[in-house]
């Protein structure tokens, strides 16, 4: 590759609003690195010639988002175990020539998790996670990697849920959406892994005041920083994880692979994405 710059890339259709460049740029010079990130909108149709031009435009991997993630998937060579049971990846990096793809969300959500509530383990308890989706997976995944218990997965669609349960393994239990509050009694954690509380979203209007008090609740929605099920579990006493963390966290083993330093989530960069989230939050 001509020079010293390496280049990589987040890619998804749209992806004008990823916070990722500011992430691996401020991390880039940090330390010191010749390097840049920048956003390549890649449509659908081509995904393929994207890829399989990626080394020839500069880059020495990239990120994807959606609705790329289970496509990409088909079209690499899968490097990891969540990436293979998951049949989605969000890093791509080369391994000589051969373009790799791994998945780092789960990774990212038990950073987070591990990270914000050192004193939480999950081993032996109770999830429930609300939706069934990728991030769904990702977070099911990561779980039983903690050797979680049970993980009910409630979801407006009870066939997904199913699905996911027929995916994972006999730890895993759909819940249908109108038993979701009732089922909270006996968890541990609360995951909100849809877009529900998004901004442009509709809320999470799930009751949850059966939940235990010593439960956390999670919302990987990092816009806005405080969702209004974070809002009403602080009020109720839980403690809470937002998903800023976990958008900073999986971020960690891909600018590693590229550029080859492992970097840390500091207070001085979650400022820089929460300065940026607030500024953007009346547009």
């Amino acid at each position: 590759m001509p020079g010293k710059l390496k280049r990589s890339c987040i890619i998804g259709w749209p992806v004008d609003h990823s916070r990722s460049p500011l992430i691996h740029n401020y991390w880039l010079k940090l330390h010191g690195l010749e390097g840049e990130y920048t956003r390549e909108p890649v449509p659908p149709e081509d995904l393929e010639r994207f890829l399989g031009n990626l080394q020839e435009l500069g880059y020495v991997g990239c990120n994807v988002t959606v609705p790329h993630k289970e496509s990409a998937a088909r079209l690499v060579t899968l490097a990891d175990m969540p990436s293979r049971r998951l049949a989605a990846v969000n890093t791509l990096f080369f391994d000589n020539s051969t373009l790799m793809g791994a998945n780092t969300d789960g990774f990212g959500f038990t950073a987070n998790l591990k990270s914000t509530v050192p004193a939480f383990d999950p081993a032996d308890g109770r999830a429930m996670i609300i939706g069934a989706g990728g991030a769904a997976r990702a977070i099911v995944d990561a779980l039983l990697r903690l050797n979680i218990a049970r993980v009910y997965i409630c979801n407006r669609s009870i066939d997904r849920a199913k699905a996911v349960a027929a995916s994972f393994g006999p730890k895993i239990t759909p819940v249908a959406w109108e038993q979701g509050p009732a089922a909270l009694k006996a968890v541990d954690l609360l995951v909100n892994a849809t877009s529900l509380g998004m901004k442009g979203q509709p809320e999470l209007t799930m009751p949850i005041d059966d939940l235990p008090g010593s439960a956390v609740v999670c919302d990987i929605v990092y816009v806005p920083l405080e969702t209004a099920l974070l809002r009403n579990a602080r009020a109720r006493g839980h403690r809470t994880v937002d998903g800023l963390g976990m958008l900073l966290h999986q971020a960690r083993p891909a600018f590693e692979k590229w550029f080859g330093e492992r970097p840390e989530v500091t207070a001085e960069l979650r400022q820089l994405l929460e300065r940026d989230i607030l500024s953007k939050a009346s547009t």
